[in-house]
Formats: C-alpha cells, sequence, structure tokens
C-alpha cells in the first residue's frame, strides 16, 4: 500500500447517518429479495392450485421483465443525475409504487380458479418488480459516488450487510407468521403482503435521503454526467451497458460470479419452505431455518469486513464462497436422515452468506471507479443496471430452477385446505434443490471470480492502471 493512499481514504471517512441512511435502503431491498423468493411459488403451487411448472414460469417472467428495463433505468437514472444533480427521483417512485402493488400480488384468492389466479399474480408482480427496478438501480450505483476509498466502500456495503440481513430475518420468520396470524390463508396472505409492502417501502423511502449525500460527496460526477445525450435511443441505452461489459474485464468477471451465486441462492431460497413442510415436517420450521441462517449472519458481517481488510475483499470472497459450497453440499444427507442437523449446516452458510452479500457489492463500486479513470465518469447508472438485471436472473432462475426440479420428480400441487401427501422422488428433490443444486452452480461461480483482477492498490492508488 502506498502511503499516499492513505490521506485519501482518510479525508473522505463517511459519516454515521449517511451510512445508516444508506444502509436502511437494504430493508427494502433485503425484504422484496427474500419474502416473494420464499413464498410467491409456494403460493401459486399450495394456495392457488398452480402447477409447479407454471408457477416457476410466472416468477421467471416478471424477473425476465427486470432484465428488460433495468438497464433502461440504469441509463436513464445517469441522465436524472446529470440534469438534477440527484438520482432521488427514480428512487422516490419506486419506494411510493412498490407497497401497492407488493399488496396486490398476494390478494388473489384461490376462488378465482388456477388460470385466473396466476393471470392475476402475474400482472400484480409485474408492477411490484418495475417499482423494485425504479428503486434498486440507483440505489447501487450510489456508492460509487458516496466515497472514492477503497476501504470505506467496504464498511459502508458492510453495514448496509447487516440491515440486509436483519432484513432478510424480518421477512424471512416475520413473513410466514403474519401469514399464519389470522388462521386462514387467505386473509393471512393478504395480511402479509400489506404489512410487509408499508415495511419494504418506509425502509426504500429513508434510503432516497442518501442520494443527497452523493451528490454533495462527488459533485462532479453529477456535473461530469452532463456529457450524456438528454435523449437516447433505446438500443443506444442496452448498447452503452454491453460496452461496460466489453470494456471491464473486472466487472465481466465479477458479475458472473455474482449471477451464479445467486442463482444458488436462489434455490435455496425458493426451496425452504418446501423443506420445511415435506422434509422437515412443518411449515413453521420455515422460520427457524431463517433464524438460523441470518441469525450467524448478523454476526459474520462485520467479520467479513475485517476479514477483507486484511487479505483483501477477492480473497475474502473467495473463502465465502467455498465455505458456502462445503455447507450447502452436506444437506443432501437429509435425503436419508433429515433432521434437526439441518439447521447446523444452515448456519455454517449463513456465515458464508453474509459474506456473499457484502464484499460484491463492497467490489462492484470498486470496478465502477476503475473504469471511470480510463472512459471517464457518468456512468455509473449504467453498471448498476446491469449488475441488477444479471442479480435479478439469477433470483429467477433460482426458483424457476426448484419449480423444474419439482415438476420433474412428481410434486402435487393443491389449494389452500387440502390435504396432499408428496411421492418419495418428489421430497428427494426437494432436498436436492436446497443442496446439490446450489453447492454445485457455487462451484461454477469460482471459474469467473478466479478471473477478477482489481486489488487494494488498483482503486486508493493515484493514476493506477488496469492490471
Amino acid at each position: 500500500m502506498s502511503t499516499e493512499a492513505r490521506p485519501e481514504r482518510a479525508s473522505s471517512r463517511l459519516s454515521a447517518r449517511t451510512i445508516v441512511t444508506y444502509a436502511i435502503g437494504s430493508l427494502g431491498t433485503g425484504g422484496y429479495a427474500t419474502l416473494p423468493g420464499l413464498v410467491l411459488t409456494y403460493f401459486l403451487t399450495d394456495n392457488l392450485g398452480v402447477a409447479a411448472l407454471a408457477a416457476g414460469l410466472i416468477v421467471a417472467a416478471a424477473k425476465i421483465w427486470d432484465v428488460i428495463i433495468d438497464p433502461l433505468i440504469g441509463a436513464a437514472s445517469d441522465r436524472q443525475l446529470a440534469r438534477t444533480g440527484s438520482r432521488r427521483g427514480f428512487m422516490l417512485t419506486g419506494a411510493l409504487m412498490l407497497p401497492v402493488f407488493f399488496a396486490l400480488t398476494f390478494a388473489v384468492p384461490p376462488s378465482w380458479g388456477p388460470a385466473a389466479s396466476a393471470t392475476c399474480v402475474l400482472l400484480a408482480f409485474l408492477g411490484t418488480a418495475t417499482a423494485f427496478s425504479l428503486f434498486q438501480v440507483p440505489y447501487v450505483a450510489l456508492p460509487a459516488e458516496l466515497t472514492k476509498s477503497y476501504d470505506e466502500r467496504t464498511r459502508l456495503l458492510g453495514w448496509r450487510v447487516v440491515v440486509l440481513t436483519a432484513a432478510i430475518l424480518l421477512f424471512g420468520a416475520g413473513g410466514p407468521m403474519l401469514r399464519r396470524a389470522t388462521g386462514d390463508p387467505v386473509t393471512g396472505y393478504l395480511l402479509m403482503g400489506i404489512v410487509a409492502g408499508v415495511v419494504l417501502g418506509i425502509g426504500m423511502l429513508i434510503a432516497t435521503r442518501s442520494a443527497h449525500d452523493a451528490t454533495a460527496a462527488s459533485p462532479a460526477s453529477a456535473s461530469a454526467s452532463g456529457s450524456v445525450p438528454a435523449r437516447v435511443k433505446l438500443r443506444e441505452e442496452y448498447l452503452s451497458g454491453f460496452r461496460a461489459l466489453r470494456r471491464s474485464i473486472p466487472f465481466r468477471a465479477l458479475l458472473s460470479t455474482f449471477l451464479l451465486q445467486a442463482l444458488a441462492t436462489g434455490t435455496m431460497l425458493a426451496g425452504a419452505q418446501y423443506v420445511a413442510r415435506w422434509v422437515l415436517g412443518d411449515e413453521a420450521a420455515v422460520e427457524i431455518l431463517f433464524v438460523a441462517l441470518v441469525g450467524p449472519a448478523l454476526i459474520a458481517t462485520p467479520g467479513w469486513t475485517v476479514v477483507s481488510n486484511r487479505i483483501g475483499k477477492e480473497r475474502a470472497f473467495l473463502a465465502a464462497s467455498i465455505l458456502f459450497l462445503l455447507a450447502a453440499t452436506s444437506i443432501v444427507v437429509a435425503i436419508w436422515t433429515p433432521g434437526a442437523w439441518i439447521y447446523a449446516s444452515v448456519a455454517v452458510a449463513g456465515v458464508a452468506y453474509a459474506g456473499l452479500q457484502s464484499l460484491p457489492m463492497a467490489m462492484l463500486p470498486d470496478v465502477i471507479s476503475h473504469d471511470e479513470r480510463t472512459s471517464g465518469p457518468g456512468q455509473a447508472g449504467t453498471f448498476t443496471g446491469i449488475w441488477t438485471a444479471g442479480e435479478t436472473i439469477g433470483f429467477a432462475l433460482g426458483a424457476t430452477a426448484v419449480s423444474l426440479t419439482l415438476a420433474a420428480t412428481g410434486y402435487i400441487s393443491s389449494v389452500a385446505g387440502a390435504q396432499t401427501t408428496q411421492p418419495d422422488a418428489a421430497v428427494m428433490g426437494i432436498v436436492v434443490s436446497f443442496s446439490i443444486l446450489p453447492a454445485a452452480l457455487m462451484a461454477l461461480s469460482l471459474i469467473p471470480l478466479s478471473r477478477y483482477r482489481l486489488r487494494r492498490s488498483d482503486i486508493d492508488a493515484p493514476g493506477a492502471a488496469l492490471p
């Protein structure tokens, strides 16, 4: 580490208010990533009677819509920054829209029949996905504008992931509890949708304040973004994202790794409710699974920050990936001997999951600022639009992979209140989708991660060149 870099990091230290305001946004992003992934497929198959394959396609369709609009929102957010000096407008719109559409997603009763119910859920979830993208894409762009320091970004994103893991616990355990609160699945899902939607919106609204801090911290980036044309054709907006991918080797490596890992964690998330009911024999066990996952993660997140400060983010990220791989693989034993020991494996995965969330999110601003050195500022939204689209693909295909596994192994769907017994092959498919499948995807993610070459000296050292 060069001595010249140290004063720069000290002078750019973020205030506690900025960190808290930004981190609270993960109450919204963490809740949105957790609750639909946990219960939406199950809501369709075991409450509305929608076939497992169709349920997976519905979730995937909404996520594909995200992939289409995210790059456009990213480019539009860059233009908004150039025009107004802030990304707050899009974030505010998304925060106000999301609670309404989220509640509507779970307001569909089974009496409408599987076809009509599936269509209504799809339309409402498309609206939810659009609102979330309007907030998420500019939100992810802010760290690169809040600070230029390698370590301060780790600190900022570390606290964000503390809130993120708390949100996973709150929504992962609290959502199913709300669903059972009324004693009736139909009104229970509606209550869950309304309460969860309001909490999501509040967290996102608070985080919009951090957009002002980003403008104050980096006014030059806003003015430099003025070179972005006021009106850009849709084709050019998509091409700008692909150009970012083509010219930035670190971005390609990090995005590929994160996409595969989002797919891995998405399969575990979508399979948790099925594991609780059909492997552990208790629907309420899903709450214990989430406590086992998030409890260790809350403690481990600051630890991963310390580790990354010592050995570098990329090496800490590799360690977290390998730990998650081993923990997920161990759960396959549940095919033959299911039991409460599963919680221990999930807890180890929770320690790793904290690193899988905080470290790549802290590495993304490094990639953006490194690209600014070679290609000029004003493109953070383009990077985060592509990033959010990749993350969305991962989580969407995770739920789809689970639904395909269930369909292939003969899973039987049902409506609320109906009694069903699953064949042994379906139960085995549930365990595989919760263990072997995410472990294999995590192993694949190590290949692109090995190609990530940015180090601390490339970010903090003045005038550092691409390694």
